[in-house]
């Protein structure tokens, strides 16, 4: 993720309202312990990703891709106290740091950790859901999204992260650009919702459920 002005994106941070203290510890955790610390959301999509949540009046939501939680906390930040994220990782050692933050926060009972290979977690999630945030194995996009579409309510979102992929998108190569390019393609074609492809970081998709 290194298209995108440093300076720039230092100026949108600045600008955008601040998330409780207990992040910019998860923040700086990760970076000090894990290998890929740029996986982690950070602020500006952390604050998005709650904006949508409270907006939307979300009440379960479902996370492929975990890390260290930072971005399941902050959507369940904005959930209501009967809210529910669902967050799916396979990543013992990520997910291990999430939770002993996640206990920090008043929020973090609102987050259910399942480990394990997310298409089989994804088998167990019955009824309805309101938001689905997608940010996990890169050729496993489009299987996570046929594996949801059909779960979403009607006006509920699907926020896909890394849509872009550094600008790789444009001409792809490599196994992950080919996939995400592919993903892209394949959401803009599916008439069961409308989407905004939007420049935030590492690029983000935004869809409603028809």
């Amino acid at each position: 993720m290194n298209f995108i002005d440093k300076d720039i994106e230092d100026y949108c941070r600045a600008y955008t309202t601040a998330l409780p203290e207990v992040f910019d510890e998860l923040r700086a955790a990760t970076v000090a312990e894990m290998k890929l610390p740029q996986m982690q959301v950070g602020l500006l999509e952390g604050r998005f990703l709650a904006m949508l949540v409270s907006i939307t009046g979300a009440k379960r939501v479902i996370e492929f891709g975990t890390f260290t939680g930072f971005s399941a906390l902050a959507m369940a930040t904005a959930l209501p106290e009967d809210g529910k994220v669902i967050t799916m990782d396979i990543d013992p050692a990520a997910t291990g740091m999430a939770k002993k933050f996640w206990a920090k926060s008043p929020h973090g009972k609102k987050i259910e950790l399942k480990l394990g290979p997310a298409l089989e977690s994804a088998e167990q999630i019955e009824g309805s859901v309101d938001l689905v945030f997608i940010d996990a194995d890169k050729p496993n996009y489009k299987n996570y999204w046929e594996k949801m579409v059909p779960k979403v309510r009607r006006g509920g979102l699907i926020v896909v992260d890394n849509v872009l992929w550094s600008g790789n998108v444009l001409h792809p190569k490599e196994t992950s650009d080919l996939a995400i390019a592919d993903f892209n393609k394949h959401a803009r074609s599916d008439e069961r919702v409308e989407i905004v492809m939007l420049t935030v970081r590492d690029g983000m998709l935004l869809a409603r459920k028809l």
